[in-house]
C-alpha cells in the first residue's frame, strides 16, 4: 500500500522539475510572439472604398481577380509583392481572398505585420462575400 503513496509523490517531483530546470533566472511568462490579426467587416471596409490613404490588396488568383475586385484594390497575388507596399509603414491596408475558407489574405497580412507594418487588417468574407451582398466591384 505504500507504493500508490511514493508513486504519487515521485510524479510530483517530476511534474515540478520542469519548474526548477534553468535556475539562475527568476520565474516569468514566456514572450508572446504570436501576432493577433486585426479583422474588418465588409460593412467597415466599404465605407474606406476609395480613400487615398487606405490600400485594398486582393490576394487571390489572377483568374479570381478578372473576375471583378473591390474597387481600387491591388492585385497581390504576384512576385513582386513586396513592391506594392506603400512606404508608410503606418498606412492603413486591407487583405481580402476568396472567402472565408482562404487563408491566402492572412498569410499576406502575417507577412507585411512581421516586416512591420502597423495598420494591417484582413476582411474574412473576402471577394465572394463582398460581390454576393451586392457591392460594387471593378474589372481590370
Amino acid at each position: 500500500m505504500r507504493y500508490p503513496i511514493a508513486a504519487a509523490a515521485a510524479l510530483s517531483l517530476l511534474m515540478a522539475a520542469p519548474a526548477l530546470a534553468g535556475g539562475a533566472d527568476e520565474i516569468r511568462p514566456a514572450d508572446e510572439y504570436r501576432m493577433e490579426l486585426n479583422y474588418i467587416s465588409m460593412q467597415e471596409a466599404e465605407l474606406l472604398v476609395g480613400r487615398k490613404d487606405v490600400y485594398f490588396f486582393d490576394v487571390n488568383t489572377l483568374e479570381l481577380w478578372a473576375q471583378g475586385f473591390i474597387p481600387g484594390a491591388v492585385h497581390f497575388f504576384t512576385e513582386n509583392w513586396k513592391e506594392l507596399l506603400p512606404k508608410d509603414k503606418n498606412a492603413q491596408m486591407i487583405f481580402y481572398c476568396a472567402n472565408r475558407l482562404c487563408n491566402a489574405s492572412e498569410i499576406a497580412a502575417y507577412s507585411v505585420m512581421q516586416m512591420g507594418y502597423t495598420n494591417v487588417r484582413q476582411m474574412p468574407d473576402g471577394i465572394f462575400g463582398w460581390r454576393m451582398s451586392g457591392r460594387p466591384i471593378e474589372k481590370p
